[in-house]
């Protein structure tokens, strides 16, 4: 098998694997079913199952996991003797956000100035198809050399931790020698990179009451505790004059020694406007990679339109909090909610709920397999070297993986590069990104192989 037969195989699949994710971009797969059907999920996790059917999976299914989601699971068979490898990616999605922000529909894959959009393009059911190309490049060439294990997370963008509790319930099912998480992304588009570290998260439901209801903000204000001005002073105090994170008790002054992340670079990705200062202190490295990082994802008040003169008399916020690796994200919570605590002023009444939470993560980088990707990425990126960046965000999945699989090597790649938007409109995929990673994967499984 060739390394050049298998990009020729990758590249003559890639109109298959458009339709494809078309097809699986449609399914409106957001796992909060308060807003959005459970159906759509369910559909887009039979989607999956039906695919790995196609080619040749056994024990194919489709699990009930403990948050009330459900993860694809399936395997195919190597050579006997051969090592296994688990193929993760996830199938749920992050909401549209505002649908008439996006230049084509969300769940509608479009082709636009070269790039796919939609909704999970890149984060994470471009993951899927990804897989699914690999494999089919190597059976193409060969057939694949290693068994492999595949599991298609439902809920992965929640942080509601089904996945994780029914591995932890059942560790045999995703037990292997590798693991590779599809479900990051290069350091830039072109630059191949796999993730050597993920930053924990903790979230937290915070509620403020001062009132047993509104009052007229002309008989009562001046005297009455507003309950949104309450949350808005205990929402600042989590930053200080510079926009670095300050939770009382929470180191800050971590410094990333690795690849660096040019500032004017950082401003063209993050799209920050034109006189706007970046915050924090420290490299941009260090502030995204190896520092904590709150943000406030929202907060219940009433809408400026529609709003009436009142003393508001209670309010809620919901906040995300990274943290780094070597910072405990159950410890962080503690510190978290002792600081909202701490910090509420004029003895309002504060209640702080936890939502979410998932451990960082660390990668040991001197593996095996590490050495087989990056000869794959080579050969898939030629002229290029691998990489390894860190990651802001969070996949709780991994310490999990880690935890049951204390001999397992794992490393992280995927689409979700700076161009890619995860998370906001206008969410696209590089398909050349989709392909050339494709190819890295397919290789590496070969590689690793004859390891």
């Amino acid at each position: 098998m060739s390394s050049k037969s298998v990009a020729e195989t990758v590249a003559s699949l890639m109109p298959r694997a458009k339709s494809e994710l078309a097809e699986l971009v449609a399914f409106k797969s957001v796992a909060d079913f308060d807003q959005f059907p459970r159906s759509e999920s369910e559909g887009a996790a039979n989607w999956v199952a039906d695919a790995l059917r196609t080619e040749g999976f056994q024990d194919v299914a489709v699990i009930d996991t403990p948050d009330g989601t459900q993860s694809v699971y399936g395997c195919l068979p190597g050579p006997e003797g051969a090592r296994t490898v688990l193929l993760y990616a996830h199938y749920d999605v992050q909401p549209p956000l505002d649908e008439t922000a996006w230049t084509s529909p969300p769940f509608e894959l479009t082709e636009r100035d070269g790039r796919w959009y939609g909704r999970g393009a890149a984060d994470c059911k471009g993951g899927v198809i990804m897989h699914l190309l690999a494999l089919r490049a190597l059976k193409a060439n060969g057939g694949v050399p290693v068994h492999v294990k595949v599991i298609a997370e439902g809920s992965e963008e929640m942080g509601t931790g089904g996945l994780e509790r029914y591995a932890e319930e059942h560790p045999e099912l995703l037990a292997a020698d590798t693991i590779v998480i599809g479900d990051v992304g290069n350091f830039r588009a072109g630059l191949p990179t796999v993730t050597s570290t993920l930053r924990g998260m903790t979230m937290v439901r915070v509620r403020m009451d001062t009132l047993e209801g509104n009052l007229h903000s002309g008989q009562f204000g001046g005297a009455a505790p507003d309950a949104l001005a309450a949350l808005i002073r205990v929402l600042d105090s989590l930053r200080a004059e510079d926009g670095s994170t300050t939770v009382d008790g929470l180191t800050a002054e971590n410094r990333w020694e690795g690849l660096q992340y040019d500032e004017e670079q950082f401003r063209r990705d993050a799209k920050v406007l034109d006189g706007v200062e970046l915050i924090g202190s420290g490299t941009v490295a260090d502030r995204i990679w190896a520092r904590p990082a709150v943000t406030v994802l929202g907060i219940d008040c009433p809408p400026v339109v529609g709003a009436t003169p009142s003393v508001q008399a209670g309010a809620r916020a919901l906040v995300s909090l990274r943290v780094p690796p070597g910072v405990d994200a159950a410890e962080a919570t503690k510190l978290l909610q002792a600081h909202i605590e701490a910090h509420t002023p004029w003895g309002a009444r504060v209640s702080v709920e936890q939502v979410g939470q998932g451990q960082p993560f660390s990668a040991d980088t001197t593996s095996p397999a590490y050495a087989a990707m990056a000869e794959a990425m080579a050969v898939a990126y030629p002229g290029a070297r691998m990489q390894y960046a860190g990651q802001g965000g969070s996949i709780p999945l991994c310490n999990t993986l880690a935890s049951l699989y204390p001999d397992a090597e794992i490393l992280l790649i995927g689409l979700s590069e700076p161009e890619a938007q995860i998370h906001a409109v206008n969410e696209s995929v590089s398909p050349e990104e989709l392909e050339r990673l494709s190819v890295a994967e397919a290789l590496f499984l070969r590689n690793y192989a004859a390891s």
